[in-house]
């Protein structure tokens, strides 16, 4: 039976011709992600503006979340997020979140009059939470600190794992993928709230995974082959992981896409960032984790016996 090979035998492309181009771009598109977060900000959630959150149950059988949204859409009480929970006797609830309402707290009072009015006899009011400007702001603060301290473990960790080099062109690239999801964000105005933060830290998960597998692969053939240079050695550690990367990112990419076409609104911001994470992480993984090393110099262990020579490239490389 014939193996399905997603990328052939010898596969050679030179990537590492492109670092020159490609390295100082991403950098300088990291660097206006910044900017553009810092000065023109993302499109902010209720987590971090602020708002009021009212659970309804059901006493109309027939209506559903999307008449909810536009029933409380209609009102132009600015930003409505409405999504079904479960609720403690089995059934399912309406979630309804609506952000601070200009003026004190009577304007805010009155927009859930408006909603009660609007709503009518249809649903009944289990709970209602205010979220106000300074509980926003902590969470802000608390999200920004758990992005750091995640930042900071794998540091940690990939500076244990491998040689120090490798560990700051790890974390580089990490930080280069955060950054592009940030300025993401701001350039499409998709709600920048706290499931977005759960979708940068796992894109921080998913980047870190590609670069280790992709930094042990160089590892063994930097060990294995001490004829070729630096670049070769790169390139050659990236083409024998590329197999693995397409089935890992595609299969990924797959599942995300169909929850973005068919998972609804409410998630719909957090897997966008996911599928522009997935991508930007194994770019990153490639011009970014990569070419670090030349730039710090990475040495071969001399130690070690010489090892046999690289079998011959194929005559016609594609070139990166």
């Amino acid at each position: 039976m014939a193996i399905l090979r997603v990328v052939p035998d010898h596969f050679n492309i030179r990537f590492m011709r492109a670092r020159l181009i490609a390295f100082p771009l991403t950098v300088a598109l990291s660097l206006a992600s910044v900017l553009a977060f810092v000065f023109i900000g993302p499109n902010y959630g209720i987590d971090f503006r602020g708002g009021t959150s009212i659970e309804l149950s059901r006493v109309d059988a027939e209506i559903g979340v999307g008449e909810i949204r536009e029933i409380v859409g209609a009102l132009d009480l600015g930003d409505v997020q409405v999504q079904e929970v479960s609720a403690p006797d089995g059934d399912m609830n309406f979630l309804l979140r609506i952000e601070q309402q200009e003026g004190d707290e009577a304007s805010q009072q009155a927009a859930i009059d408006q909603i009660r009015t609007a709503l009518g006899d249809r649903v009944a009011f289990e709970r209602t939470e205010s979220v106000g400007a300074r509980v926003a702001g902590e969470l802000a603060s608390k999200a920004a600190i758990a992005t750091l301290i995640t930042i900071l473990a794998v540091m940690i960790y990939v500076w244990f794992r491998f040689e120090w080099q490798f560990a700051v062109g790890a974390i580089i690239g990490t930080i280069n993928d955060v950054l592009m999801t940030l300025g993401f964000f701001v350039v499409t105005g998709l709600e920048f709230n706290l499931a977005s933060i759960a979708a940068i830290l796992t894109i921080v998960g998913f980047s870190l995974n590609d670069k280790v597998v992709v930094y042990d692969r160089i590892r063994e053939v930097l060990r294995k082959y001490k004829k070729l240079s630096i670049s070769d050695v790169l390139d050659r550690g990236i083409n024998e992981t590329m197999s693995r990367t397409l089935i890992t990112s595609l299969t990924t990419l797959l599942v995300l896409g169909a929850l973005f076409f068919l998972g609804g609104e409410v998630i719909r911001s957090f897997v966008a960032a996911m599928l522009f994470g997935v991508v930007a992480a194994v770019y990153s993984s490639i011009y970014i984790g990569a070419p670090v090393l030349i730039y710090f110099n990475l040495r071969r262990d001399t130690s070690t016996e010489e090892a046999e020579t690289p079998p011959t490239a194929p005559t016609a490389a594609v070139e990166g």
